[in-house]
């Protein structure tokens, strides 16, 4: 075989290697989407819930956007908010769907970013859901978590992986003693010393992780997470802390009004009383409302309504942990959230 021939042999073997390596990884993905899409993940597309396709003539669609109690952390993702509103708003003659574009952790940095990601939902209200995740941020830190955008695939197709996901959190399950979760806490008093079996299957999990994750990685080249840049304009007149929080509520309902959409912000329930953001918390909504008023009293279709009262976190009946809530604790804010919806509906013809 000549030299020419040889490299052409291994050239074409890498790209089989690749090929087979993504294709498998990819039926994975699809399956595990389909397997946890009900209980603590998402479809294909990123966001939690049966897709929406198409919106149809005559359809009122609406995209709420937040973190994890948006998203409905702890409760499946019929008995979140966004679909629990859905119910609600729904009536005869009438077809209205709401979109869950929640995710874990994200702040009111990243709802900018995921209004335009899924602008081709044609969506006609974004609800803006979001502070408990900026509440212990001081200056210079914030939240600049922007989970989607993180995932090259996601920029470059629209698609996003939850392989990577359930994997690295079936791997810090099995070295945490069976809780996912405690993998990532470091307040846990236990100390579990898996044993020889359980860290090898570990180990295999975090490498096809890894392996997934390194594929994804391969276009960041061509796509840039330029969002971690953003830059802070500071002009929202909001007293520190709140400056890149508000600044970044600003620009999530500025984008949304530029493309036609109308914008309901939403202040969530109080926090626990016995958190320590519960103060913070406070200040935080009271300085957003007051922005909101000064930067949008003009634009009827940007409306800022307070949930504060409307559950009472401490109650274990509708919060587990004095933040998310559960089942019920969901459809009491959803409820309310109706009502709102419903006053707001004529202000949404473009």
């Amino acid at each position: 075989m000549t030299r020419r021939k040889k490299l052409i042999f291994a050239i074409a073997a890498a790209a089989i290697a690749v090929i087979v390596t993504t294709t498998g990884l990819l039926i994975v993905d699809i399956y595990l989407h389909g397997r946890y899409e009900r209980s603590a993940g998402y479809n294909v597309w990123g966001y939690r819930g049966p897709r929406v396709g198409r919106k149809l003539p005559g359809e009122l669609r609406i995209a709420m956007l937040g973190g994890s109690t948006a998203y409905g952390y702890g409760v499946n993702w019929d008995e979140a908010i966004p679909a629990q509103l859905e119910r609600e708003v729904t009536t005869a003659g009438k077809r209205i769907s709401v979109v869950n574009l929640g995710y874990n952790n994200e702040g009111a940095y990243s709802l900018r970013f995921t209004i335009e990601d899924y602008l081709w939902l044609d969506y006609d209200l974004a609800i803006l859901y979001e502070g408990y995740n900026d509440v212990n941020y001081t200056a210079p830190d914030a939240n600049r978590q922007v989970f989607r955008r993180d995932s090259p695939v996601f920029r470059l197709t629209g698609y996003l992986p939850i392989f990577p996901i359930i994997f690295h959190e079936k791997a810090g399950s099995l070295l945490s003693g069976g809780t996912a979760g405690a993998a990532y806490d470091a307040s846990q008093k236990t100390v579990f010393r898996p044993g020889l079996a359980a860290r090898g299957a570990a180990g295999i999990l975090n490498t096809l992780s890894d392996v997934s994750v390194a594929i994804g990685h391969q276009t960041t080249v061509a796509v840039s997470p330029e969002h971690m840049d953003a830059p802070v304009r500071e002009a929202s007149g909001c007293e520190a802390p709140w400056t890149l929080y508000c600044e970044s509520m600003a620009a999530a309902i500025e984008f949304a009004r530029a493309r036609g959409i109308a914008v309901l912000v939403v202040g969530q329930p109080e926090l626990g009383i016995s958190l320590s953001g519960h103060a913070r918390h406070l200040h935080q909504q009271q300085q957003l409302a007051a922005m909101i008023a000064r930067r949008f009293a003009s634009d009827s279709r940007v409306q800022y309504v307070s949930m504060r009262d409307v559950v009472d976190t401490g109650d274990p009946a509708r919060s587990f942990d004095q933040m998310h809530l559960t089942a019920y604790g969901n459809r009491l804010v959803a409820e309310r959230l109706a009502v709102v919806v419903r006053e707001f509906e004529p202000r949404l013809t473009k």
